[in-house]
């Protein structure tokens, strides 16, 4: 009985320890805010969209992620295990932002969209506000049918 509780334990510290590796090979895609370049990951499954950029200690002030759903919803996202402050856009299929919130690391407030969007951009915090990026401005890049 006691080595199974040794297993389970090391197994439990095991997924523990998997589970905080952040995600760093995810697809990648070009997009645009004007004459702005982004190299955002795809978060695509549901698994890829829980993880998100949790565990990430940097991130290079060009990239970002960017969190694809199966349809428009309202989309609200919170900071839970995540270590850098970020800025979030939600944005519309046609690329257009619908709203900007910047969010604090490792709290679990809630930010949501201000109407159902399919796509969240994700970057480092500031990044829309420095670049003059804002609801109403479109990003443009293959997600939302444009170059």
């Amino acid at each position: 009985m006691k080595s199974l509780f040794v297993t389970l334990v090391a197994l439990a510290a095991a997924a523990t320890s998997f589970a905080q590796e952040p995600q760093m090979n995810l697809q990648r895609v070009r997009l645009a805010a004007g004459m702005h370049q982004i190299d955002a990951q795809v978060a695509a499954t549901p698994d890829q969209r829980a993880t998100g950029l949790m565990w990430r200690r940097e991130m290079p002030q060009h990239e970002g992620m960017l969190f694809v759903f199966d349809a428009p919803a309202v989309q609200c996202f919170w900071m839970k295990n995540t270590l850098l402050p970020l800025s979030a856009a939600f944005v519309a299929d046609d690329g257009s932002i619908v709203n900007v919130v910047e969010m604090k690391p490792q709290t679990l407030d809630s930010h949501c969209s201000t109407k159902p969007v399919r796509y969240v951009l994700e970057m480092n915090q500031g990044w829309f506000s420095k670049k003059g990026v804002k609801a109403g401005v479109k990003l443009t890049g293959a997600p939302f049918g444009t170059k």
